[in-house]
């Protein structure tokens, strides 16, 4: 492979992967609603501007599909946030990006009646018995059902996005497909991020936290991303993309001091272990081939 197209998407991974690190760092007074807003809506401006400079719009954009993957980036955000405060960025992470392949299979069945190849029950499998150990795991960080809950339904609703993405990426370009997602969900989410108290932001803390989250985590990240896929074949994307719950994990823990428990570690491991079994039979499914396209948006 490509040895730049490696490096660009593996810096992409590592740089999502220090979303939940990054809220858990920030001012007190941010709330979860509130990061969601600032990185979505600053984030999807600053790829709507990379995509208008790039010229990457074409002159009919499908608006009723952008709609629909508007909603769930915004909806993915609010979710992830919410499960990273309640049950800390490892397993909150790691639950996100483990389920969301287990949630494209299945939606891809029910949409395009595609059969998940033989690697996709094993690794869901693996992947459900990881988040069962999380959830049921004690110890230090916080690691209840609710916070479970919504960290799997963040991981769905990236699974519908890159469900409904798939539609696009092979026509458009996946600068416009991700600008459109990021754009739409930032005039969602304005009146969100407009209701909260923004006053963190003007705390030199706070003002770093954004503006990471926005122009390192969307802009910068996202735009890595798809120079990287440019130089490297998608499968071999997935596989470079597991770097990014290992760098939440190992953030979560080393900087964060959070504390996992041997089954909750065991839980884990399972879900990653999964991801990347799984990952590795990409060229095989087509149903999750298609993934890479529009990368996502976990943290």
């Amino acid at each position: 492979m490509n040895p730049a197209g490696v490096a660009l998407v593996v810096a992409a991974a590592v740089i999502w992967g220090t979303t939940g690190t990054t809220q858990a760092l920030a001012p007190g007074a941010a709330t979860p609603l509130a990061i969601a807003g600032v990185r979505v809506v600053f984030g999807g401006a600053a790829l709507v501007a990379i995509a208008l400079a790039g010229r990457s719009f074409s002159r009919r954009p499908p608006l009723g599909l952008a709609i629909v993957l508007s909603a769930c980036v915004a909806f993915h955000q609010l979710a992830f946030f919410a499960a990273v405060e309640r049950t800390g960025v490892a397993a909150g992470t790691i639950v996100t990006i483990g389920w969301a392949p287990a949630a494209a299979g299945l939606l891809a069945f029910a949409i395009y009646r595609e059969r998940p190849g033989r690697r996709w029950y094993p690794a869901t499998a693996l992947a459900v018995a990881g988040c069962t150990l999380l959830a049921l795991s004690g110890g230090e960080v916080a690691v209840d059902p609710l916070g479970i809950a919504l960290a799997i339904a963040a991981g769905s609703g990236y699974a519908v996005y890159t469900v409904v993405a798939k539609s696009l990426v092979a026509t458009r370009p996946p600068g416009e497909v991700v600008a459109l997602a990021f754009g739409g969900a930032a005039l969602l989410l304005l009146p969100v991020l407009a209701s909260q108290d923004l006053g963190w932001l003007t705390e030199p803390r706070g003002a770093a936290a954004g503006s990471w989250l926005a122009l390192g985590t969307v802009a910068i990240g996202y735009t890595l991303f798809g120079r990287g896929l440019m130089l490297v074949p998608s499968g071999s994307a997935v596989t470079l993309t597991l770097a990014e719950p290992v760098t939440a994990a190992l953030l979560g823990v080393l900087l964060l001091s959070e504390r996992l428990t041997a089954p909750a570690w065991a839980g884990a491991l399972l879900v990653l272990l999964g991801l990347a079994y799984l990952a590795l039979g990409t060229r095989s499914a087509p149903e999750i081939e298609a993934a890479p396209e529009t990368p996502p948006p976990a943290g």
